[in-house]
């Protein structure tokens, strides 16, 4: 009898450790909880991907085919607990930042991480470099966890399809009409088409062009896999060896023309301003010399209106203040004197 209650002690102690105890858990502040029920996950019922805003960058058929449910998220905190048929997945939702050349599933491709290939319109293969920031959304934690059974993988899959694609069909923006620029217009910007059609050189003045692309481009990756892509940074685009140093040929003798304007432009900027300037100048002298007499003409006019022999008078006056500081003065004869 003893050993059967000792029996039944010992399974009563297990199952509270097993089953009670161990059902306890929290949620750190970087992650985000989804709980399942005899494995499926907990909804919230009649909600879809397609109500929230990030379905917006979904095209037509994609709206169709990705629609997930919208789970319960569980933010950080605790102690919560779960009954043993119950199962908790935990995910991390702070910014990760990864090598855009970086192959998940064959970590030494593209030389091992460290460059990515791609073709140019011109059928160039030049190597890039540069950084991906992502984190997952707690927006679509089913997609992440559920939709796709490696979301990472399908999303630097899907980035780089994007990004090479860009790059094999890119097009520098038209070169501005010289003729139609203003005077003001810094011609470096005119320019910049003097080394057009070198896909490299216009991959390279259009970088900050070609990011802004692949963030718009990638901003459905949160409705398609629950990642979202907070910036591409394409930091370097390198040319291949046998066109290296033409390219560099190519770029110095831009730069020889782009300083020849510079230089050209200064100058005429310089002579335009001491135009002005001298034009300011000789406008002051004009109405320095004006001003005097419209003030002389307007005392004149309050003369006359004061009485006819104003002006007479005003003219005696000034005469007499001449004469008392004249040296010498011809006064001219009557007839009868002479």
């Amino acid at each position: 009898m003893s050993i059967l209650f000792g029996c039944v002690v010992g399974f009563v102690a297990w199952f509270l450790a097993r089953y009670l105890l161990a059902g306890l858990y929290t949620v750190d502040q970087n992650e985000r909880a989804v709980k399942t029920i005899f494995g499926r996950a907990e909804r919230i019922p009649g909600v879809t991907t397609l109500e929230d805003p990030m379905s917006e960058f979904l095209k037509g058929d994609e709206r169709e085919r990705y629609v997930y449910p919208q789970v319960r998220v569980i933010g950080p905190g605790g102690p919560y607990f779960r009954w043993p048929w119950e199962r908790i997945y935990k995910i991390s939702i702070a910014t990760q930042t990864v090598n855009m050349a970086l192959d998940p599933e064959n970590p030494e491709a593209n030389q091992g991480g460290a460059m990515l290939d791609a073709v140019t319109k011109d059928q160039l293969n030049i190597g890039l470099t540069g950084q991906i920031r992502f984190q997952v959304s707690e927006k679509n934690l089913y997609a992440y966890l559920f939709g796709v059974k490696r979301p990472f993988v399908h999303v630097m899959g899907y980035f780089i399809s994007v990004l090479r694609e860009r790059i094999a069909n890119f097009e520098a923006p038209a070169a501005p009409d010289l003729t139609a620029l203003p005077a003001s217009t810094d011609p470096l910007a005119a320019d910049s088409g003097l080394v057009s059609g070198v896909s490299i050189n216009d991959l390279r003045k259009n970088l900050r062009d070609l990011n802004e692309h692949m963030e718009r481009e990638c901003q459905s990756s949160v409705a398609r896999y629950g990642i979202s892509l907070d910036a591409s940074l394409i930091t370097g685009i390198d040319p291949p060896a046998e066109v290296e140093s033409a390219l560099a040929a190519i770029n110095t003798a831009h730069n020889h023309v782009s300083s020849d304007i510079s230089l050209a432009q200064a100058s005429a900027d310089q002579r335009i301003v001491q135009s002005r300037r001298a034009v300011e100048i000789q406008t002051l002298n004009a109405h320095a010399e004006v001003e005097p007499i419209a003030a002389l003409a307007k005392q004149l006019t309050e003369l006359k209106l004061s009485g006819p022999d104003a002006i007479g008078v005003y003219i005696r006056n000034v005469r007499l203040n001449l004469y008392a500081r004249a040296r010498q003065a011809f006064i001219p004869m009557a007839e009868e004197e002479r």
